[in-house]
Formats: structure tokens, C-alpha cells, sequence
């Protein structure tokens, strides 16, 4: 049975993750000149797989690095569902000051459950759509006859969709990837019908694990 492979990747760095400002989809930033650099210097370092169909959340980010990074691929296809949480009233303000934020707290899951800031999408929300999202891109892909795409989108989004759906089982902090880099996930089209499940099988760019 056909196999069909999704690489997935986090977008580069901003000047707002530089200052450690919380950005989700409520902020569209570009990359910043260091992020630009950081991805051309892991392109010319490491390898990526080519491919001629490209996945993206929409925001700025995420589409300028799938450019840098598969700027060959003929096919570039932007997703709304792919793009980050929304941070509601919690947009744009410094990490180090939130996490003294009894509410920030609550709202990460580490205390009780269930709050939602003014604003914010609800993480139930969030993690569905982040699940189905994986799944439609790989209906696409059988659909379409796609053997080998790739998908640029967010360190959160990336996080919930492995969580949830990859073999093998991790925490979510557990699927975490720095900027540029990502993981290859695959599956056929019984085990997505059957199970809902791809597994994780290689760390993305390809070498980059060995550096470390």
C-alpha cells in the first residue's frame, strides 16, 4: 500500500520571539534579519526533502519561510486551519511577565482547567482543529495523488498535531522544534482510515539531529 509522507515545519525566528513576546495569530510579523539568516545558514548546512507541494498557514512568517526553504515547490497551498492560537488580551505582552499571571496559569492548562482569556481561542478549539488539520492534509495528498509534501506552520500548531496523532506517543513540550526544523510524519491510507494515526520517523532538516 502507498505510503504518503508530510514534513512538517516550524516557521523562523521573529523579532518578536527574540524578545520574548508572546505572538499568536493576532500579530502577522515577518521574519527578522536573523531569522532570514538562520534559515539560509540550516538550507546550506543541512538538508531538506524537495518537494513540488508546499502547505502553509497563512501569517507572514510561515510563508516566508516555506519560500526560503522550498521556494522550488510548484504547488503552495495556504490553510487558514494551520495557522497559530489566538492569544486574545494575553497578544504581544512579555512571556516572563505572564507566567507570574495566576490567570496565564490557568489558561496554560498548569492549574484548573477551563479559562479562556477576552479574545482567545478556546484550547479545546485549538487542539481539534490542529488534529483535523493533519488529517485533511493528508486526505489531500491521497486525493490528489501527492506523495511527498511538506508544511510550514507554528511551534504550537506542530506541538498539538503530534501530541495527538503520532507514533510514537509523546507530551506535547516533548514535540517541540526549534525554528527551521520540524519532523517527517507519514502513513498509508489504512492506517488513516483506521486509525487516525501517522507515525513521526525522521527529525527535519536531515542531519540536524546528528550536529547536536
Amino acid at each position: 500500500m502507498k505510503t504518503f509522507k508530510l514534513h512538517l515545519i516550524r516557521h523562523g525566528l521573529t523579532s518578536a520571539n527574540l524578545e520574548g513576546l508572546y505572538i499568536g495569530s493576532g500579530t502577522d510579523l515577518p521574519l527578522c534579519s536573523e531569522g532570514r539568516a538562520a534559515l539560509a545558514e540550516l538550507k546550506a548546512r543541512y538538508t531538506y526533502p524537495k518537494v513540488d507541494t508546499v502547505f502553509c498557514s497563512p501569517l507572514a512568517r510561515a510563508v516566508e519561510t516555506a519560500e526560503l526553504l522550498f521556494g522550488d515547490a510548484e504547488h503552495k497551498l495556504a490553510a487558514p486551519a494551520l495557522r497559530e492560537m489566538a492569544f486574545g488580551v494575553y497578544e504581544g505582552r512579555r512571556l516572563a511577565e505572564l507566567v507570574k499571571e495566576p490567570d496565564f496559569a490557568r489558561w496554560m492548562g498548569m492549574e484548573d482547567g477551563g479559562f479562556v482569556p477576552e479574545g482567545a481561542e478556546p484550547a479545546a478549539e485549538f487542539h481539534a482543529r490542529c488534529a483535523d488539520a493533519l488529517m485533511k492534509l493528508f486526505e489531500y495528498q491521497m486525493k490528489a495523488g501527492v506523495a511527498e509534501a511538506a508544511c510550514v506552520t507554528h511551534g504550537g500548531v506542530l506541538m498539538s498535531m503530534l501530541a495527538q496523532k503520532a507514533l510514537p506517543r509523546r507530551k506535547p513540550e516533548e514535540w517541540m522544534a526549534d525554528p527551521g526544523c520540524g519532523y517527517t510524519v507519514q502513513c498509508d491510507a489504512a492506517m488513516w482510515m483506521r486509525d487516525g494515526l501517522v507515525e513521526a520517523v525522521e527529525v527535519l532538516p536531515l542531519g540536524y539531529l546528528d550536529a547536536e
